[in-house]
Formats: structure tokens, C-alpha cells, sequence
């Protein structure tokens, strides 16, 4: 007898679909086609993305609680206190204080990272290494999220969880699989600067004291006046950059697979701070079209060459935290905490995050995690927000009695100081890429200037992967990118990846 779907239900099972559509088609999770999987909603072709994308935060917060209780990416991580010393007053850049001045000082916490692998995983994996900071200001927290690379794999936030889920084990066998990733990046051209990156020894840093830093995304430095510039953040090493080469990797981890946690916190304990030079690169928005890229693409970076740094500061990390869990495990980070003067740009990936990674956050430490002592602002919070776990009572009350704004008993008005400068959209709203996308330029610029033995090695570690893919159509899709970024690269990797095949 056929199962009716009473039947399920009492049987305690899930329960068998009533309706069937015409063919197999993405949904929502209730169950409406989606029109775009492929490209956010936004406000005309350089606006905003709209909060009306469903499907966008439908899928961003599902993505968000996929994980308990160790972050869903960058769980495998090591952190340090430090301090930031302005290099000078940037009051013509921005207003934000912590740059008005120089010799000014402001403390901070750093979190190193890897991104894909879990929290008990070696430190010797290829990956990017998340490099986040985390300024107390006398205005508020400012939340730099970065990687050691400059750039990322894709360009929407729409599509993060998807690459996450490529990259992160199978569900059926639980093992990270080359087929499965690369299988996802062969149908997108705009990784292939990111892969060429990654699969370099950059990769693999040696350890956290000897990598770079950058931002990733643009975002806007806005001043008194209200003039807004476009600026992306990076900061360099003053110990040098040093990475594991593929030889080096399994000797390394053998011995150690929390070598870089090691090497960080005995340098601290012997006195050796590190420390890097920060820099901003300036875009003035009329300029922002002159690019043979586009400067709001996470996929791209700003060539120094055409858009020189320019020295903020310098950090130093200078002391070991007391407890690994309360602050390198709680301490939480957000592309959306900023001090007034610094504001986030139409950045579709930035976009996204904005509300990512402050919401999986609230989903993994709870709804008070900004009262947690890593997290908390050095200066007084006046808020309504109300109860929530782990209430810890920080907040600032004009009266007691009065959680709610405007209020003639308690008034808390707000601050023309900190208010968003305007933006001027035109355009209906939409879901199409980019027009000014140029996926393989900068690979291959990039490709190209690697000295003779970095090339060696960058196609030596692509092959490693890619070779294991068994799908001869992805590997000869994955090639044709990584040829259409420089032909010698693509021949290269192609006749390396032959090879491996040929002594099987």
C-alpha cells in the first residue's frame, strides 16, 4: 500500500513532498525557485545590496548555524595582545581618532588563522591565513578582518557558502576532496588570480610572524568635511616573509602541528615582539572607473605601482593572552565594526559580510558578545538593546527605566559626528555581475612575476591537487583559466599533471 503523508507523519518520519515540479530546480528553504543563485541584489550597477535579497540572508544565516560550537570557517586559530602607533595626524583622510595624531597609541588584538580546516588541525595546510585586528579606539572597536592575501576567491557574498561547503569535507566520506572544489571553481573564472595566490608557497607561510596583511575589501575614509576616498588597508612585515615549500610541509608538521602557535608565543615569552607597518591605498571615488579593474572587486587587487601606499602606523604584538580560550576562542571580529571616518564600500563580498560575520557571532557566543572583555569597546556603551543569554549588565542607562529612544525622561540623542555620508544611486534594482570583471589579468600578472623557482613551485603544488581530480572534463576546464592567465602556466601545469599520470 502506498504511504500517504499522514502515514509519514505518524510513522515519525519526514514527510514525502505533495507537489513534484516540472524539473529539478534550486529552491529557498521554503521551498520558492530561486532566480539568481549567482549574483546579489543590488541598487543600480554600483549601489548597495539590498536587505530585500531573501534568498541572500536566507542563505548567509542558514550558512551562519552550520556549526557548533567552533566557528564555521577560520577555527583553527592563535591571537595576541599589541599596541598601534599612528605615524602621523591623517585628519585630511579621516576623521577617525585613533589617526589624528602622531605617536598616538591605541591597544589591540590580533587572531591568526587558517580558514578551511578545523579548530585541531596543522598549521602547515595550504590555505589562507586569516589575519584579523581588532582596534580598541577611543570611539568604539574597529574590526579589521584580513587574510595574508590580498584578494579572495569570489566577488558576491552569495556565494560564500557554496565555496565553503566545496572546500570543506564531503558529506558522505568526511575528507576534503579536490574533485569537489575544484569541480566548483572550474565554473568560476574569477578564482583563478585567488588560486594562483594560494597555491603558491604563500600559502603556506612559515609562520604567523612572517606573513603580510591586507584588508581585502575597499572601504571609504571619510573626514570632517565629509570628503569620502576610497582606501584598502594592508600592513607588512618587519621580520620578513618567509613560507614552507612542499618538501618542507610534512617535515615541519611531524613535528609540530601547532608550530605557528608555538613560534608565536615563544617569541613573545623571549621578549622578540613582532610587529608590521600599516599602510592605506587611496582611490578618490571620481578615479574609481579608470581601472582596468574594478577596485570594488574582492578578486582584484590595487597594484602599488598605480595606487602607492601609504604608512598609518605601526602594530606591535607585545603580550601573550592569559587565558586561550576567553580571548583567542571569544574574541570575535566584524567587517562591520567601525569607528567614525571609516565607512564600508559597495563591495559586493564586504556587503555580505556585514552581516555574516557579526550574525554567526550572535549564533556562536550569543547575543551579549560584544560584552565579552575581548570584545568589549574601551569606552562607555549606551544602548536599548535588552536581556539575551549571558547578560552581563555593561550597558550604560541614562535611567533605568527608560530602554526605548526619543524620550523626554532620559534623552540619548544621536551624533552628527557619526553619521553616514549620502550616496548618490541610479539605476533599477537587479541581479547581474559586474560589467568590468577581467578574471585572468592580475593571475597572470602575478604568475609572471614569481621569480624561476616560485613558478617551479606553484605549478609543482596546483599539479598535486589537480591531479588527483578524476573528471578529465574539470581538469581541462581548470587548465583552460590558468592558460587563459598566461599560456606558459596553463602549458606548464597541463604537461606536469601528465606526467603524474603517465608514472601511476
Amino acid at each position: 500500500m502506498r504511504k500517504t503523508a499522514t502515514m509519514f507523519a505518524a510513522a515519525g518520519v519526514l514527510l514525502a513532498p505533495a507537489f513534484s515540479m516540472a524539473e529539478n530546480m534550486m529552491t529557498t528553504d521554503h521551498g520558492t525557485p530561486v532566480g539568481d543563485n549567482q549574483n546579489s541584489l543590488t541598487a543600480g550597477s554600483n549601489g548597495g545590496v539590498l536587505l530585500q535579497d531573501f534568498h541572500l540572508i536566507q542563505k548567509l544565516a542558514r550558512f551562519d548555524r552550520e556549526r557548533i560550537p567552533e566557528r564555521v570557517v577560520h577555527a583553527r586559530g592563535t591571537g595576541a595582545h599589541g599596541e598601534f602607533v599612528s605615524a602621523g595626524d591623517f585628519s585630511k583622510l579621516t576623521r577617525a581618532k585613533m589617526l589624528s595624531a602622531s605617536g598616538k597609541k591605541t591597544p589591540m588584538f590580533v587572531r591568526f588563522s587558517t580558514v578551511i580546516h578545523p579548530a585541531g588541525s596543522p598549521e602547515t595546510a595550504r590555505d589562507p591565513r586569516g589575519f584579523a585586528l581588532k582596534f580598541y579606539t577611543e570611539e568604539g572597536n574597529w574590526d579589521i578582518v584580513g587574510n595574508n592575501l590580498p584578494i579572495f576567491f569570489i566577488r558576491d557574498a552569495i556565494k560564500f557558502p557554496d565555496m565553503i561547503h566545496s572546500l570543506k569535507p564531503d558529506p558522505v566520506t568526511n575528507h576534503q576532496d579536490p574533485n569537489r572544489f575544484f569541480d566548483f571553481f572550474s565554473h568560476l573564472p574569477e578564482s583563478t588570480h585567488m588560486l594562483t595566490r594560494v597555491y603558491s608557497d604563500l600559502g603556506t607561510p612559515a609562520t604567523y610572524r612572517n606573513m603580510d596583511g591586507s584588508s581585502v575589501h575597499a572601504f571609504k575614509f571619510v573626514n570632517a568635511k565629509g570628503e569620502v576616498r576610497y582606501a584598502k588597508f594592508g600592513w607588512k612585515t618587519k621580520q620578513g616573509v618567509k613560507n614552507l615549500t612542499l618538501d618542507q610541509i610534512p617535515e615541519v608538521q611531524g613535528k609540530d602541528a601547532a608550530h605557528a602557535t608555538r613560534d608565536l608565543y615563544e617569541a613573545l615569552g623571549r621578549g622578540d615582539f613582532p610587529s608590521w607597518d600599516f599602510f592605506v591605498q587611496i582611490i578618490e571615488p571620481k578615479d574609481l572607473g579608470k581601472f582596468s579593474f574594478d577596485p570594488l572587486d574582492a578578486t582584484k587587487d590595487w597594484p602599488e605601482a598605480e595606487i602607492p601606499p601609504v604608512k598609518l602606523g605601526t602594530f606591535t604584538l607585545n603580550r601573550i593572552p592569559d587565558n586561550f580560550f576567553q580571548y583567542t576562542e571569544q574574541v570575535a571580529f566584524s567587517p562591520g565594526v567601525l569607528p567614525p571616518g571609516v565607512e564600508p564600500s559597495e563591495d559586493r563580498m564586504l556587503q555580505g559580510r556585514l552581516f555574516s560575520y557579526a550574525d554567526t557571532q550572535r549564533y556562536r557566543l550569543g547575543a551579549n558578545y560584544l560584552d565579552l572583555p575581548v570584545n568589549r569597546p574601551m569606552v562607555p556603551v549606551f544602548t536599548n538593546n535588552q536581556h539575551g543569554a549571558m547578560n552581563m549588565g555593561v550597558v550604560q542607562t541614562v535611567d533605568p527605566h527608560v530602554n526605548y529612544e526619543p524620550s523626554m525622561v532620559a534623552p540619548l540623542p544621536a551624533s552628527d559626528h557619526t553619521r553616514v555620508v549620502g550616496m548618490t544611486l541610479t539605476g533599477p534594482t537587479q541581479q547581474i555581475a559586474i560589467a568590468k570583471q577581467n578574471p585572468y589579468g592580475q593571475a597572470g600578472d602575478f604568475y609572471r612575476a614569481l621569480n624561476p623557482g616560485d613558478r617551479d613551485n606553484l605549478v609543482r603544488n596546483l599539479a598535486a591537487d589537480l591531479g588527483q581530480v578524476k573528471s578529465a572534463e574539470i581538469r581541462a576546464r581548470m587548465i583552460h583559466h590558468f592558460k587563459q592567465a598566461d599560456e606558459e602556466y596553463g602549458r606548464r601545469l597541463e604537461a606536469a599533471i601528465g606526467a603524474m599520470a603517465r608514472t601511476e
